[in-house]
């Protein structure tokens, strides 16, 4: 084990080792299910104290890359592909942009925390603390009185820059940062929509599904028409009946129902949109949080001739107090937006868009993603 822990360093013994460790991970020296070294067997060899490659060791656990099992010992639980990239086995942010950061900055608690919210055993989705007021000392410290200023109207070009970013290495969408509008929550995006698309066309929705999505709809004065559910989204008679031009479908666990579309219908509603000349609008709040060791490929980037605008939002991922969410546009609808509604102020704080935007440059955001994914996994088969 050809690990140099350096003493004349502002940087802790445990991090430098877990950084090594970490490295062999990623690198496949120590593959999935491979059993870790003893911590005994690392101190010896590396020069530290059992405690200081204990710490490495929990450090690992908490951000998902091992686990400890009682009595047998720490056991590779990392795989390229649970950490959410286009790319077959490629980690969502490699081992040297994860550790360019100074090393005082990456310091997170080795505190294990619940998996769970309730007594249904549901694993728990909210960031950690920890890891939101250290990015939030850091957005403090780095971005001074920029914090002061009020953002631009489509939200600030930190953010956009970087959801741009997220986006293509995790889902494969290739935007512009000038396609991206940041607004506080998917209801007030459901707002902005109707008045870009506008109210003399009917609105195809699910049936049943998230009420606020008809009522925002309705009271922007635009007519709804409710299509029924199939055991794999909107029944295939309920789109040929129907007079929408516009349609707004959840693919993956539409709400109350848990429906997720299969490849087949989300073919199906692409060429719908085409053949009417429609618009799909695509609400992507869950599609993050798949049990799905591949991550589910949005209607945006399936077909470039169909005009698609996607929603998310970090509500759920994050907290229920980020009020933050995000629409990708069609470059078409993106110039249209602009010349309608570039007026509006964004109406999400500045703060909070800097903090979000560190989450997903730091791969804290993605990293937070992939704890849940696995947890989610682990709990469905015990």
């Amino acid at each position: 084990m050809n690990y140099r822990i350096k003493k004349n360093t502002s940087e802790s013994a445990y991090l430098q080792l877990y950084r090594y460790l970490v490295k062999d991970i990623v690198k496949g020296v120590y593959p999935y299910g491979s059993k870790l070294p003893s911590k005994r067997v690392i101190a010896e060899e590396t020069g530290v104290s059992v405690i200081t490659a204990m710490h490495a060791f929990n450090l690992l656990c908490e951000e998902g890359y091992a686990e400890s099992r009682q009595r047998s010992g720490i056991f590779v639980t990392y795989k390229g592909e649970d950490f959410f990239t286009a790319g077959k086995n490629e980690p969502s942010v490699t081992v040297d942009e994860y550790f360019e950061e100074d090393s005082s900055n990456i310091k997170k608690s080795v505190r294990t925390e619940s998996n769970t919210t309730s007594e249904q055993g549901r694993v728990k989705t909210s960031i950690s603390y920890s890891v939101l007021t250290k990015t939030m000392r850091r957005v403090m410290l780095d971005y001074g009185e920029k914090i002061l200023v009020k953002s631009p109207n489509h939200g600030c070009p930190e953010l956009r820059n970087e959801l741009c970013r997220y986006l293509a290495r995790s889902r494969g969408i290739a935007v512009k940062p000038n396609q991206v509008v940041i607004g506080s929550g998917a209801e007030y995006l459901y707002g902005l929509i109707v008045q870009l698309l506008g109210t003399d066309r009917v609105y195809g929705i699910e049936s049943p599904a998230y009420h606020v999505i008809e009522e925002v709809y309705s009271a922007m004065g635009a007519k709804c028409d409710r299509l029924t559910m199939g055991p794999e989204g909107i029944v295939t008679d309920e789109l040929q009946r129907t007079k929408a031009t516009i349609l707004h479908v959840t693919p993956f666990n539409s709400y109350p129902t848990g429906i997720s579309a299969g490849v087949s219908k989300k073919m199906e509603y692409l060429r719908w949109a085409k053949q009417r000349c429609g618009i799909l609008i695509e609400d992507n709040y869950d599609s993050e949080l798949t049990v799905s060791r591949k991550a589910e490929e949005p209607l945006f980037s399936m077909d470039r001739e169909a005009e698609v605008i996607y929603l998310n939002t970090f509500s759920r991922t994050v907290s229920p107090s980020m009020r933050i969410g995000y629409m990708i546009l069609p470059d078409r609808l993106s110039e249209i937006f602009d010349k309608k509604l570039g007026f509006y102020s964004c109406t999400v704080p500045i703060f909070d868009q800097y903090v979000m935007a560190e989450l997903l440059r730091s791969g804290d955001f993605e990293r937070h993603i992939n704890r849940i994914r696995r947890q989610r996994r682990k709990a469905l088969n015990q």
